[in-house]
């Protein structure tokens, strides 16, 4: 009986020092950092292939391929974006590098201006996700669902 006792008693201190070694392994590489590179942008050479005031939208589709974005309203220009991001452990990722290549065209979908911008040429836009209720009040989905059970009418359902 007492050498079952031990056996048990090495398998379990063999387990929880594999736990114990797991554990301190994962917490180790949780804090290495991992550099994320997103998007892409075109270099110069393929930059020098398009022509100022010759060349249109589609031999910029062509030679430099499918922008990242383009311009939303008046669809202006075409913008190819590459952002690299570094994540250390559990902190939130930072923006290390941003590039963009802004191709605009004219009104004939010409090009009129390749311009290229880095991080340091830009400024941190904060996007708001504020919403203009209608009428003043927070009308959730309960809200709703509640408020529109007297209005119910059994007899609209049958016509």
């Amino acid at each position: 009986m007492a050498e079952q006792n031990e056996g048990v008693a090495r398998h379990a201190a063999r387990a929880i020092r594999s736990v114990v070694f797991g554990l301190a392994l994962l917490s180790l590489a949780a804090c290495v950092e991992r550099i994320r590179a997103h998007g892409y942008v075109p270099d110069e050479e393929q930059l020098s292939q398009i022509t100022v005031g010759v060349d249109t939208r589609d031999t910029v589709s062509d030679v430099l391929g499918a922008p990242s974005t383009s311009g939303l309203i008046d669809d202006s220009g075409y913008y190819y974006i590459r952002s690299s991001f570094r994540h250390f452990g559990p902190t939130e990722p930072k923006v290390i590098e941003r590039e963009v290549v802004a191709v605009t065209f004219d009104s004939g979908g010409v090009v009129q201006n390749i311009e290229r911008f880095g991080l340091q040429d830009g400024r941190t836009v904060v996007l708001s996700r504020r919403v203009t209720d209608i009428d003043g009040r927070n009308n959730g989905l309960l809200r709703n669902l509640l408020r529109n059970l007297g209005r119910f009418d059994p007899a609209s359902v049958l016509n």
